[in-house]
């Protein structure tokens, strides 16, 4: 139940927030393993399929522009803007370094949204993108495209980045 509530919450405060913001454009495309410090490649190994991944916190401070890593590329429909997705998700707090929603949690239910459409916040719009169904995607979600500085107490810190892994399940 807590889990569905906060799901209500997160896209009614996406709805909020997407028209706030800057115009900068704070995306950054799927970095390599070399790019990455050698404990965040090793964190971010996929989940055996069907099963909740494990999220962890990279050293330093929070990235300032959204970062997307692909664990497992999917080999199905590609997500694109308008598009109703399905997905299973874990999220932690850069922060706190906590998970604080998880749709593994509450049975598997996947849940759904449309793409670009402003139900979600704007870092899930951006980096849900692009992925291929079957595929697993860990994003790194500055607090500017999270929930920005009113945050979402007690859960969720003003101006938290947010980590997620995502599976991206169906695509219609």
């Amino acid at each position: 139940m807590l889990g569905k509530m906060l799901t209500m919450v997160a896209i009614c405060a996406a709805l909020a927030l997407a028209g706030c913001g800057d115009s900068d454009d704070s995306s950054s495309t799927a970095a390599t393993a070399t790019e990455q410090p050698a404990e965040t490649t090793e964190a971010a190994e996929a989940a055996p399929e069907g099963t909740k991944p494990i999220v962890t916190v990279p050293e330093g401070p929070a990235p300032k522009k959204l970062e997307i890593e692909d664990l497992k590329e999917g080999d199905g429909a590609e997500a694109k803007a308008g598009d109703m997705v399905t997905v299973q998700y874990v999220g932690v707090g850069y922060d706190s370094g906590e998970e604080f929603d998880a749709s593994w949690d509450r049975g598997g239910e996947p849940f759904e949204f449309e793409l670009g459409g402003g139900q979600v916040i704007p870092g899930w719009d951006k980096g849900v993108a692009g992925m291929k169904v079957g595929g697993e995607r860990k994003m790194i979600i500055p607090g500017k495209l999270a929930y920005g500085p009113a945050g979402y107490p007690p859960i969720i810190g003003p101006n938290e980045a947010l980590i997620f892994v995502i599976d991206l399940e169906a695509v219609e």
